[in-house]
């Protein structure tokens, strides 16, 4: 656990560094393209095909969009402006946002006060975070483009859930193929800002290796084996250390000042997102704590 939450909690480090060598259409691509080739080596370790189906390849590539393509081009474009710390603390809104759409097209049901309260909390702590009433608050666009990140997240896993979990597809196959198609997705959009020059700043190129390999194909692999190992709900929990592992690094490493006011919303985001998660325990049934695990971030 301490392995992936450092690792997936880097990954906002690694795009703000990455953004001195390249533009963010090509961080975005590069990403993608690495994290596809260390999923595709463990599936051909494995023993693992990617599907044929063109019907379930043209869902990957809907997922792809939503999961990865857009959301991986929004982080870069919103920490153009935005620290490191505070775009880890954004994303952790995702599953409020997965709430709310569940809320919208009615497949959650039966919502509790703890969980709707949670809901209103965790947006209360977006909203200290702004501060748009005052000069000093982070109300722009690219605070802006991250929380559409973390929405896209959420817009995936619902439809993750429905169109290629439980299809009898290797989630590890499933992930590689998804990859592959963001990759080819985010190429596309390469000449919207993507064809300038690539600067030679060798701490700005490692450090988008550093995003391809280890923050997207490497962290796939090892959430997989948690959820193997301990189960979801011991897996999802990772979610509430990212946040913190990207403030901490961000104020290490790029001397990233953080506010008080700031630190206050992480803790009131993070207690709305524990209390969306809560269910009631009733005899002889199983705590639902955790939600599904996503096929890559």
């Amino acid at each position: 656990m301490g392995a992936l939450a450092l690792l997936w909690g880097s990954t906002f480090l690694w795009i703000k560094i990455a953004l001195d060598a390249l533009a963010p259409a090509q961080v975005t691509l590069v990403r993608c393209a690495l994290g596809a080739a260390v999923l595709l080596i463990l599936c051909r370790r494995k023993g693992h095909r990617l599907p044929r189906s063109r019907a379930l390849w043209g869902r990957l590539t809907v997922a792809a969009f939503f999961c990865n393509a857009l959301p991986f081009a929004l982080f870069s474009l919103g920490e153009q402006t935005v620290d490191s710390g505070v775009a880890g603390v954004l994303n952790a809104t995702t599953p409020l946002w997965t709430l709310l759409i569940g809320l919208t097209t009615g497949t959650e049901r039966g919502l509790s006060r703890a969980r709707l309260g949670g809901l209103l909390l965790g947006f209360t702590g977006v909203l200290l975070i702004f501060a748009p009433w005052q000069r000093s608050g982070l109300a722009g666009w690219g605070s802006l483009a991250i929380l559409g990140a973390a929405a896209s997240y959420a817009v995936a896993f619902a439809y993750m859930g429905r169109a290629l979990v439980g299809r009898g597809t290797p989630a590890l196959a499933l992930s590689a193929a998804q990859l592959v198609a963001a990759t080819g997705l985010s190429a596309l959009a390469l000449p919207a800002g993507g064809l300038t020059p690539v600067h030679t700043d060798a701490a700005g190129l490692a450090a988008v290796v550093a995003l391809g390999v280890l923050s997207t194909g490497v962290t796939f692999h090892l959430s997989v084996r948690l959820i193997a190992d301990e189960g979801a709900t011991t897996a999802a929990t990772v979610g509430y250390l990212l946040p913190v592992v990207s403030v901490l690094l961000g104020a290490a490493v790029l001397g990233e000042a953080l506010s008080v006011r700031v630190v206050a919303g992480m803790a009131v985001v993070l207690t709305g997102v524990g209390l969306t998660r809560w269910r009631r325990r009733t005899p002889g049934t199983a705590v639902a704590a955790a939600e599904p695990a996503p096929a890559v971030r």
